[in-house]
């Protein structure tokens, strides 16, 4: 199958099968598992902070940031689009007990005035505000500019609130921008980021932060159901996702700009070029039913999917060559024809 419909389905490569089958491992909760403690000192050196967490996924991940940022009957600033809000479950109120205070984020922007106008104020009236969180990149495939998490983090700083960022794909935010991952995070106090999408790790996250954060959120891991055993195994590949996956994301990018060129070329699609930042291409179209054209190249072995309104979204990872757009795009052209 040629999967375009998201970076989540990267298979392992064969070198994390090969780490995974001689990996070192040991009682993760005892902390005893050494590829996990190289793993998560990797990855704090990496994002510029100094410790981090293994997390079985990016939305613990996320929700483990808030528990230990926030306590019950707080209040949280966010993204109206973020994924935070509109992908995880309500989770942050479910395990939080906090409320939400909306902000409008073109792509993870959060706008500067909206973000302060939800900061509460001292009053016996008001639930306290305790975290802003912010996205890049963000789920609609824009990049924030490093300005924009410059300004929230000076404005958290400033107000003794803490700064969040939801960074499940932070290095293909890095590779858009130009720049050096820790750029981008040391305008956080803590980050989240995928092992498990465009870095190609079958499973995990990484939560990063101060030692202090760390030791909180290890905790609630733990209260979760986080608490991993022999878990080296599921490290194994984290390792290799950092020291080799991370570097080669600007192939994803390519393919993914080759990709828009394509659909564009063969008429009848609208490519989204404002959201074209990463490894994210949105397609609509007026012509043609995306149902039948998704259900008729699942058969011949292309998988489409990631509807977000009028858009279908598809994405370029690892598993996507050059030819496999060439072969979406000659199966749409037979289709459409």
């Amino acid at each position: 199958m040629i999967d375009f419909r998201s970076d989540t389905v990267t298979k392992p490569t064969q070198a994390m099968r090969e780490a995974m089958r001689n990996a070192t491992v040991g009682d993760d909760v005892y902390g005893d598992d050494e590829t996990i403690n190289t793993l998560e000192k990797t990855a704090a050196n990496l994002v510029g902070k100094e410790a981090a967490l293994f997390v079985p996924s990016g939305t613990m991940g996320n929700q483990i940031a808030i528990m230990v940022h926030t306590s019950p009957g707080d209040e949280i600033i966010l993204g109206q689009g973020s994924h935070i809000k509109n992908y995880e479950v309500g989770a942050a109120s479910a395990l939080s007990g906090v409320g939400y205070h909306l902000v409008p984020d073109d792509g993870g922007h959060l706008e500067e005035e909206a973000t302060l106008r939800g900061i509460r104020g001292e009053n016996i009236h008001f639930p306290k505000t305790t975290l802003i969180l912010s996205e890049t990149a963000h789920s609609s495939g824009k990049v924030a500019p490093l300005k924009t998490l410059e300004v929230i983090g000076r404005i958290a700083k400033d107000h003794g609130i803490a700064h969040h960022l939801d960074g499940a794909r932070v290095f293909n935010a890095a590779v858009a921008l130009g720049e050096d991952v820790k750029e981008i995070t040391r305008h956080v106090d803590s980050v989240m980021f995928c092992l498990s999408k465009g870095l190609a790790s079958p499973v995990g996250s990484i939560l990063a932060g101060s030692k202090p954060f760390i030791e909180k959120a290890r905790k609630y891991r733990k209260m979760l159901g986080g608490g991993m055993r022999q878990a080296g195994v599921l490290a194994a590949p984290g390792l290799i996702s950092l020291n080799t996956m991370c570097k080669r994301l600007n192939k994803d990018h390519e393919n993914a700009e080759y990709l828009a060129k394509r659909l564009y070329e063969l008429g009848g699609f609208e490519v989204d070029l404002t959201a074209r930042d990463i490894n994210m291409v949105f397609v609509r179209t007026k012509t043609h039913d995306l149902d039948m054209i998704a259900n008729t190249l699942e058969k011949q072995g292309i998988l489409l999917g990631g509807y977000k309104g009028d858009y279908m979204r598809l994405m370029t990872h690892n598993d996507i060559r050059k030819e496999d757009i060439d072969t979406l795009i000659e199966a749409l052209h037979a289709i459409i024809q």
